[in-house]
């Protein structure tokens, strides 16, 4: 698979995407939103990769934004549309996707790169990170999930503190806030992702995509989370996954997933 806009690797069941436009700090167009979606849904959908990591070229951005250029002169509906699609290809894709997705947040990530290290399961930040939603100075709000997910990690009022004076915290902060999961110096920022992966791996895929799917359920209006949970626990007991698990915790080996 060709991308103008990202770098792929895969190693040892780990994907790895790079999103690659460093003269834009790696800035979201639509194209480029459309290769993630195309790249995660491939990693997804392999049975061999357990784990997916995304990130961004160089060390100044992981996401420094959206690309206003693009839609500078929207209409209300060409707007609607554009949060819409963006949030249904890319963002609620990657919130609800089975394989764990790590953000790994090496520099700027403000506006839709903030969005998008959101939708991620889990996030972990270079020190030099930088973080924000300064869209109300352009005279917009977040349009990609951006008001949810960051009351949902932080709390309402610091997410209203966040978006309504545009402000970046730094990363330190955005770790006491729950923001990120670590604060890891710039040249260690992969390898520590790379081993958060191994851990992931060494567990049931199924069992981890149940997980995810329970978690999920808290957020999700009309969804009782607690009958989710209970009906995903049930079905893990229908799995191959709980039969080598659990032989292997009887048989005091390490489970082959």
């Amino acid at each position: 698979m060709q991308f103008n806009n990202l770098l792929l690797h895969i190693d040892q069941g780990v994907g790895v995407i790079t999103i690659n436009r460093p003269k834009k700090l790696n800035a979201l167009n639509k194209e480029t939103i459309q290769e993630l979606h195309d790249a995660v849904k491939s990693l997804n959908a392999s049975k061999d990769i357990r784990v997916i990591i995304i990130t961004g070229s160089g060390e100044k951005a992981f996401v420094a934004g959206a690309d206003i250029s693009e839609f500078s002169d929207f209409s209300v509906q060409q707007a609607a549309q554009l949060a819409r699609e963006g949030q249904n290809i890319l963002f609620d894709f990657i919130d609800q996707l089975s394989t764990p997705v790590i953000a790994a947040v090496n520099g700027f990530a403000l506006g839709g790169g903030l969005e998008l290290a959101m939708a991620a399961h889990f996030r972990v930040a270079s020190a030099n990170a930088r973080m924000g939603l300064p869209e109300v100075s352009l005279g917009v709000i977040p349009g990609y999930g951006g008001t949810q997910r960051l009351a949902q990690l932080i709390g309402k009022g610091r997410a209203l503190e966040m978006i309504t004076t545009a402000q970046m915290i730094d990363a330190l902060k955005a770790e006491r806030w729950g923001l990120v999961n670590a604060v890891i110096p710039q040249d260690e920022l992969l390898s520590y992702c790379l081993s958060l992966a191994e851990k992931i791996k060494r567990n049931s895929p199924l069992a981890i995509a149940a997980a995810i799917r329970a978690v999920n359920a808290n957020y999700q209006e009309g969804v009782q989370g607690y009958d989710v949970e209970i009906s995903e626990f049930a079905k893990c007991f229908g799995t191959d996954d709980f039969s080598e698990g659990t032989s292997a915790f009887l048989e005091k080996r390490k489970a082959k997933f």
